[in-house]
């Protein structure tokens, strides 16, 4: 029996849009739901308990930058990562693929797994379907995923095709691999742009009978449009009674899209990072915070936002903060942005229940401005 399930509580008729609630080990969440990145074990610039407060019920962490550094022997000896970074709601875990693969030149791909040069101090080290499962389990994670090989893009059916096959023979080893019973393994669904590759990809994992499935391969360059095309036939493809999860996506146009195409989870870099930056994200798009317009503008970042930063703080002081390189500054972009999109998929999710999600979508989409 699954350490997950999935429980459907609302459709909306005209879409595929849905609300559900996914029941793991380290407690519930419901969907459609923003996962936070806690890449190196932590959500940068952030407590476990600030990100409670907004409500976050699940987190990421990364498997290949774990395995570097610390090393999952040494969380495994810490209790697994809900001891080692205090965190007792459910954890997510990447298989590190995605990693792997953006090394480039610095990495080779065979049947057995890929050999690759650490990022950090450039030694050799190596990653199989069995070794990410195994750095998985020592996580402890509710969730972990398949390894998979993410195909760039561009790429042409041919390279596209046998990187798949390739995926779903690894999938059905880390299958194998997976003997911890209180963890529950997502397939990847890859295939790069092709509907015949993505559709005989969602029929072979289907049958491994994942608990969940997630799709990869996407938010990797292509436009938005053909991702969407993408997701139409793929997202449709999957079990109606299992969790969909599509990997490395987390602007607001994206997320109420792919929620409309009937996906329940998310998650990305993309708030915590742009925060980092100076970037704020808001319901009518998102804005540079260093702009000179905003020096004498004593309103909050959003006035429609409840986060700690929006009740406390200014848009000016935050710039004054960013400007002189005060990391406070960084930490208030950062509570916003996660807090706005935290609270943007709790909205989404209630305006499904509520019968209301065509109009949630009509409303929000024609006033959120990509800057």
């Amino acid at each position: 029996m699954s350490a997950i399930t999935y429980e459907l509580i609302k459709r909306c008729p005209e879409t595929g849009a849905r609300a559900g609630i996914i029941h793991t080990p380290h407690g519930s969440f419901e969907t459609p739901i923003f996962m936070p990145v806690g890449t190196q074990a932590t959500v940068k610039l952030l407590a476990p308990e600030e990100l409670k407060e907004m409500g976050a019920g699940i987190i990421l962490s990364n498997t290949y930058h774990l395995f570097l550094r610390p090393g999952s022997e040494l969380i495994r000896e810490a209790g697994g990562l809900h001891k080692f970074m205090n965190w007792d709601r459910a954890i997510l875990t990447d298989s590190g693929g995605f990693q792997v693969f953006s090394l480039g030149a610095l990495r080779k791909i065979t049947e057995e797994g890929v050999a690759f040069r650490s990022h950090i101090d450039g030694s050799k080290k190596f990653l199989s379907p069995e070794i990410a499962t195994k750095i998985q389990m020592n996580l402890g994670a509710d969730i972990i995923m398949a390894f998979d090989e993410c195909i760039p893009y561009p790429a042409d059916h041919d390279y596209a095709e046998k990187s798949t096959a390739r995926t779903l023979r690894w999938a059905k080893r880390c299958q194998e691999t997976l003997t911890a019973d209180n963890q529950s393994m997502f397939g990847i669904v890859q295939g790069g742009m092709y509907k015949d590759l993505r559709k005989s990809c969602v029929d072979e994992l289907v049958d491994m009978d994942f608990p969940g499935y997630a799709i990869g391969g996407l938010s990797v360059g292509e436009p938005h449009q053909l991702m969407y095309e993408v997701l139409d036939y793929t997202a449709a493809a999957l079990p109606a009674n299992k969790p969909r999860y599509l990997m490395g996506v987390g602007t607001p146009d994206c997320l109420v899209e792919s929620v409309k195409r009937g996906i329940d989870m998310f998650d990305c870099v993309f708030p915590t990072r742009v925060a980092r930056n100076g970037t704020a994200m808001t319901w009518n798009g998102r804005f540079i915070i260093k702009n000179a317009e905003f020096e004498h503008d004593f309103h909050p970042i959003d006035e429609n936002c409840g986060c700690y930063a929006c009740r406390n703080y200014s848009r000016a002081y935050i710039r004054h903060l960013v400007r002189v390189n005060e990391v406070f500054g960084l930490r208030l972009l950062t509570i916003h942005n996660l807090y706005f999109l935290i609270d943007f998929m709790r909205k989404m999710r209630q305006s499904i229940i509520d019968g209301k999600f065509v109009d949630f979508y009509n409303e929000f989409a024609p006033k959120y401005v990509l800057k």
